[in-house]
């Protein structure tokens, strides 16, 4: 009986533990959508999600840097990108659930780039 309790408890310690390292979406705002243009500074196609860097032009601040959040990297490869699907330097247009504070960043909607769409960012 000892044996049982304790791999329960070693479940649970582990599913605890896994459930903190996800990070929680609470910082966008999912009942928006807004769009940005600009240049990619950087991408990151790693676990555990993927990240872009936008650099934008606004006519009151000048150049800002917009983070944005992506899936998964397997999400997004089953949803037909590659690594290399966005690269620094190519221009694009993307949609976004902006960040509730208003800093200038969200979570990935649809992304074209080069005028090309990429596959399903979700």
């Amino acid at each position: 009986m000892k044996a049982p309790r304790a791999l329960l408890f070693t479940g649970l310690a582990i599913a605890a533990y896994a459930a903190q390292a996800h990070h929680s979406f609470a910082m966008f705002d999912f009942e928006k959508t807004t769009e940005v243009e600009g240049v990619v500074r950087e991408m990151r196609f790693a676990a555990p999600h993927v990240w872009i860097y936008v650099t934008v032009k606004d006519p009151a601040k000048g150049e800002v840097d917009f983070g944005i959040e992506g899936a998964a990297p397997n999400t997004l490869l089953r949803a037909g990108w590659k690594r290399d699907s966005i690269r620094s330097g190519d221009v694009v247009k993307v949609k976004v659930h902006p960040l509730r504070d208003g800093a200038p960043g969200g979570s990935l909607v649809d992304i074209t780039v080069n005028g090309k769409a990429v596959g399903g960012a979700r």
